[in-house]
């Protein structure tokens, strides 16, 4: 089974722990197995395995967030890059030549696509074997799984099936309604469309073909800026006759806001700090290493990062988005393909970073023209290089580079490294990579 996942999200509405790299699918809510907290993204991918330990899963994604792709799923999944956001269609096209050229897929394969962030039990992914023998039947073209609405939304597209079977062709597609209308078309049997498309890989290759000139997926992906920005709804969905849908009827939310999120989190309060027996239908995260203590607070969603501190009615949560905007301030904490980094301080010429390495991991050998940055060892083990030379490091040592040095570090243990950073013009762009020295 071939299933694309679609990663993106510009962060906004779960300020302060989503941000420009961290959107909503990579914050940590829910318990697993372990009773470890994992992220949205994580949780999906394991759903995914149980469903189908030998499933083929690509993400389709912007550059922002493979970082958190990999430091989340490692190299369980593979990732098709969008070199800039398209919508929907475009992505998934280009997903589909990934799958062709880069993976070797047949085009008379199944695939599946499906947001990266569903809040769903395991039947969700069940339904995908469903999906799959629906396009190894032929009956249709494209194949849609319509969820069985539980109230009468504003938020959904909604899917006219013809009957009310458990199968069945479509009739028509509806655009977002109000109140009133949605309860016409839930009375009419309509369902809620949760944005999974199966299809035969040949049938996207040859819409795509249609819609954009391009060879192959080197050739999309070079002039990939040039792609009208359309939806796959309106470019597919509308124009395609031959489409069935299979009902869904467990549990779909889709977590868009505080509110939301807050429904699914296991606890009320997660990180350092406590809650009084006077709170009421409130939730806590706190990513900081400081504690928080709430009050008597009442229907109230209090969330803290170093990218800033939410407090906040949960109906009125859902409109943070243009407070968020407004704020200009560079990203303050970001998960990366190696482990992460957290910034910790800013003065006017100084700037310091908390760098946690993952075991077995390491930073490019860079340099900086206009600053010296000073690294201090504050847990575990690794190898420093410092043009060229190299030295072990543990605990308490500090190594200290010039501008115009080429300089790395490479971590046996879970490294955690103080960066200060000390120069006038203190700049993300001011970084010259080099080979890795042998």
């Amino acid at each position: 089974m071939n299933i694309v996942l679609l990663s993106g999200g510009s962060g906004k509405r779960l300020w302060p722990l989503s941000n420009d790299v961290r959107s909503k699918q990579f914050i940590k809510i829910f318990r697993n197995e372990e009773n470890e907290l994992e992220s949205m993204v994580q949780r999906v991918y394991g759903q995914i395995r149980r469903m189908d330990p030998d499933a083929s899963v690509t993400i389709a994604t912007s550059k922002s967030q493979v970082s958190s792709i990999k430091n989340q799923l490692g190299d369980a999944v593979n990732v098709c890059v969008e070199p800039t956001r398209r919508d929907t269609f475009p992505a998934i096209a280009l997903a589909a030549a990934y799958l062709k050229d880069e993976l070797g897929v047949a085009e008379d394969e199944a695939v599946i696509v499906c947001p990266v962030d569903p809040c769903v039990d395991d039947s969700y992914f069940c339904c995908f074997k469903e999906l799959e023998e629906m396009v190894k039947g032929g009956t249709y073209n494209l194949n849609l799984m319509g969820v069985e609405p539980s109230y009468p939304s504003e938020k959904y597209g909604y899917i006219q099936p013809d009957t009310k079977d458990h199968i069945s062709a479509v009739s028509a597609f509806r655009e977002k309604p109000d109140v009133e209308t949605a309860q016409k078309y839930i009375d009419e049997g309509a369902l809620w469309n949760c944005g999974v498309f199966a299809f035969k890989l040949s049938y996207i290759l040859e819409r795509a073909h249609e819609l954009i000139e391009f060879t192959d997926f080197k050739d999309l992906k070079d002039n990939y800026a040039d792609c009208k920005k359309i939806s796959f709804d309106y470019a597919v969905g509308e124009h395609e006759k031959s489409i069935g849908v299979v009902r869904y009827s467990g549990d779909w939310k889709d977590i868009g806001s505080w509110n939301t999120f807050a429904e699914e989190m296991h606890e009320s309060f997660i990180g350092k700090g406590e809650m009084d027996d006077t709170c009421v239908n409130s939730n806590v995260v706190n990513e900081l290493d400081i504690p928080i203590i709430a009050m008597g607070i009442k229907d109230m969603v209090v969330a803290a990062s170093n990218d800033g501190i939410l407090v906040a009615d949960k109906e009125q949560s859902s409109y943070i988005k243009p407070y968020v905007e407004k704020i200009t301030d560079n990203i303050r904490f970001a998960e990366k393909s190696w482990g992460s980094f957290t910034v910790v301080d800013v003065q006017n010429n100084a700037l310091v970073i908390r760098v946690v390495l993952l075991p077995g991991n390491k930073l490019k050998y860079h340099s900086h023209e206009r600053r010296d940055e000073v690294w201090t060892i504050m847990e575990g083990n690794g190898t420093a290089i410092v043009d060229g030379e190299k030295r072990q490091v543990t605990v308490g040592d500090v190594i200290s580079m010039k501008a115009g040095q080429k300089h790395t570090i490479i971590a046996d243990t879970k490294l955690v490294v103080n960066e200060v950073q000390l120069g006038e013009d203190i700049s993300e762009q001011d970084k010259i990579k080099y080979d890795f020295p042998e």
